[in-house]
């Protein structure tokens, strides 16, 4: 899908995982996601994966997700072959983007598939257009926004879902303060890369073409 897509339809994913890096030997173990298509979510995706090892305790204790449940689950091949087909060709959005992609890269490479599409990082883009939250935590910009949740934090599915409505909270920004109504996906990835100094006044340029 092109960058000049609209940033309200999208793919936004998250991993948990037995530790921090692939490059370290570590799996996915549970991946979630939603599919927003015109600011609206139109599906879902949620599977635990066994990554053919024990995870740690301390993951256990951190995702909830027990050595048993993982035990039962369908091996990571399986479940990331039914994500591809998933995603299609949508660009995708994830909270602080370079650990899921990274984790993404490398489960899709163990099946011979890469990704078709772009990465926007919604933690990134909340420093820019929410600079006066106490910090970008996932759960912190939940609460600064007044998400609605259910207090889950650390499971795939449910941090994709705030992580989406996070997502719409920053096109609003968009709209209300520069009045920008249908942001591409381009942009998103552009503000991602401008200095916080710089937000105002490159969004002012942006508006008035």
């Amino acid at each position: 899908m092109s960058k000049l897509t609209p940033a309200d339809t999208v793919v936004v994913l998250d991993f948990e995982t037995s530790g921090l890096s692939p490059k370290q030997g570590e799996r996915a173990i549970e991946i979630g996601a939603v599919l927003l298509e015109n600011g609206q979510i139109t599906g879902r995706f949620q599977e635990l994966m066994n990554p053919g090892f024990a995870i740690p305790a301390f993951i256990e204790s951190y995702t909830g997700i027990s050595n048993a449940m993982l035990a039962d689950a369908p091996p990571c091949a399986e479940v990331m072959e039914r994500f591809y087909q998933f995603v299609g060709p949508h660009n995708m959005v994830a909270h602080n983007a370079s650990f899921d992609r990274s984790f993404l890269t490398a489960e899709w490479a163990y099946i011979g598939r890469q990704a078709q599409a772009e990465f926007a990082c919604s933690m990134l883009l909340s420093r820019r257009l929410l600079q006066d939250a106490p910090n970008h935590k996932l759960a912190t910009l939940v609460a600064h926004q007044q998400i609605d949740n259910q207090g889950i934090f650390h499971r795939a599915l449910a941090d994709a879902e705030m992580t989406a409505q996070l997502w719409l909270c920053l096109l609003k920004q968009l709209q209300q303060q520069f009045n920008i109504t249908q942001p591409s996906f381009k942009l998103m990835q552009q503000l991602s890369s401008q200095s916080k100094a710089n937000i105002v006044s490159f969004l002012r340029r942006y508006s008035q073409q």
